[in-house]
């Protein structure tokens, strides 16, 4: 667990030097956040905000464009040094990100994006296996430009969960996929991360989305996390159930969409009906 304590200015700092490591427990939550603060110029994007995610747990984060979700998340995966206040940050040293591009690198072939930066015996075999649990067992020596979007996809989640991340980070990892794909990528986002058990922070646009996936969904606004909603809906979730579409309409007042929850006032929120969604 990398601890950052103090002023949080000092994550500069902790990135350069070696991190200071606490002994590894299941007894506190696999995030730890406390008074976290970033600002651009006059702008303060996250409000000392407070965080906790459990071993294993999935929480996806809801919010308007710019109410600092993916800034959050690079936080987290230590990717901006740039926060500050006074607080406490805890995240395992073992974190994985996936985001809305598969960032696979094209001079690569699929096999060594996924095995990239691993070494030692056996990681061949590792990578194959990771492959195999997206469904792309055979593909090993593709190109990336011979693969669709949501193969890539496959191939970056993959190369996410071939380390056994303690924390898997995912920034709108399926945003640019068309609906019928989305669909699929959820099944097979909850069955990887059943199977791997890391902590999940999924931050995402869709309310459907968000309830399809997660344990517990955040609704984050002006900065802080302002409403949390526990789902306690079996999966495979069905929204037409109306226990979904409660929790819907309930994410939705809480965002300020109105008109039954199936409109979204402007084009940074998606809800969609389920009528779309099953097809």
């Amino acid at each position: 667990m990398a601890t950052y304590a103090g002023r949080l200015t000092d994550h500069v700092t902790a990135e350069r030097q070696p991190r200071t490591v606490g002994p590894a427990t299941t007894a506190g939550p696999a995030v730890a956040v406390r008074s976290l603060v970033r600002r651009f110029g006059q702008r303060l994007v996250l409000d000392h905000l407070d965080l906790a995610i459990e071993p294993g747990e999935f929480v996806a984060l809801l919010g308007r464009s710019g109410s600092g979700k993916s800034t959050l998340l690079r936080a987290l995966a230590g990717l901006d040094h740039d926060v500050e206040g006074t607080g406490l940050v805890e995240v395992p040293r073992n974190v994985s990100v996936v985001f809305q591009d598969s960032r696979l690198l094209p001079w690569q072939r699929v096999l060594d994006n996924v095995t990239l930066g691993l070494s030692g015996a056996g990681t061949t075999d590792r990578g194959r296996e990771s492959l195999a649990e997206v469904g792309l067992a055979g593909r090993e020596q593709a190109w990336p430009n011979q693969l669709s979007g949501g193969e890539q996809q496959r191939v970056a989640l993959a190369r996410s969960l071939v380390r056994e991340p303690e924390l898997l980070l995912a920034d709108e990892p399926f945003g640019s996929l068309d609906a019928l794909t989305r669909i699929r990528m959820h099944g097979l986002l909850r069955q990887l991360c059943e199977r791997h058990r890391p902590a999940v922070l999924l931050v995402t646009h869709d309310v459907d989305e968000a309830i399809a996936l997660a344990d517990r969904v955040l609704v984050l606004t002006d900065g802080r996390v302002d409403t949390e909603v526990e789902v306690t809906i079996d999966p495979p979730r069905d929204p037409s159930d109306p226990r979904f579409a409660a929790l819907r309409s309930r994410l939705l007042a809480h965002l300020g969409i109105v008109n039954g929850g199936l409109q979204p006032t402007g084009p940074d929120l998606v809800s969609r009906r389920p009528e779309e969604v099953s097809r």
